[in-house]
């Protein structure tokens, strides 16, 4: 499994023979991405679905398949843009790779702001590792070993103490930094270092892709 970051909470992953991407938001660069199978999107903020874009990117890539959370799915179905909706718990595949959809909604921002759907990604191959991209929410059950977990690092909706607990909750073999573009780079170190430091007992490794190119599994 290769896993390039584009920025924020965009993630190209080639796995298994297969080209998916997930998260292409309005603060990732993702204009230049081409043989997609599939675009992947856990929820409708423009963070992590740049709808001016999805059109170009979606032309550029016509085999790819768009799959999305159920709220994201009603809006793009309402704009005529072929949609499938991820539900979770209802396992789909490319090739061999598998896609399970876990999780229901966003995190509480506020009390103020309705909740959105929120359907977070786990990625398996045989013979592979495995990663699982959260999107906007720490309380999904994951049905299996996450050896790679990307991790937000920062957002309106989550504190540095809720982030450690869902690493040291799901225990993964490491973890990638993502959602982290609101953050200047020496408040960004701070982060990390909590992340690494309490993640668990002794401290988890991170896979820092920020400006580092393609990360191999």
């Amino acid at each position: 499994m290769e896993l390039t970051l584009l920025g924020h909470s965009c993630v190209l992953i080639e796995a298994a023979g297969q080209r998916v991407l997930i998260d292409p938001g309005t603060f990732s660069a993702f204009d230049d991405v081409s043989d997609l199978d599939a675009v992947l999107v856990t929820h409708q903020h423009a963070d992590h679905l740049d709808m001016e874009r999805l059109p170009a990117l979606l032309q550029r890539n016509p085999g790819a398949s768009l799959h999305t959370d159920p709220d994201t799915a009603e809006i793009l179905a309402g704009e005529e843009i072929p949609v499938t909706r991820n539900q979770p718990g209802e396992v789909f595949t490319f090739g061999d790779l598998t896609i399970t959809p876990v999780g229901a909604q966003h995190a509480v921002i506020t009390e103020y702001i309705p909740r959105i759907s929120n359907v977070g990604l786990y990625l398996t191959a045989p013979g592979e590792a495995s990663f699982f991209h959260p999107g906007d929410a720490l309380d999904a059950e994951v049905p299996g070993d996450v050896d790679l977990l990307g991790v937000p690092v920062n957002a309106p909706w989550c504190a540095v103490k809720e982030t450690v607990e869902f690493v040291r909750r799901l225990a993964p073999s490491a973890v990638m930094p993502i959602h982290d573009a609101l953050l200047a780079e020496q408040g960004r170190d701070i982060y990390l270092r909590h992340i690494a430091g309490f993640g668990r007992d002794g401290g988890v490794p991170v896979r820092d892709l920020h400006g580092a190119g393609t990360l191999t599994l």
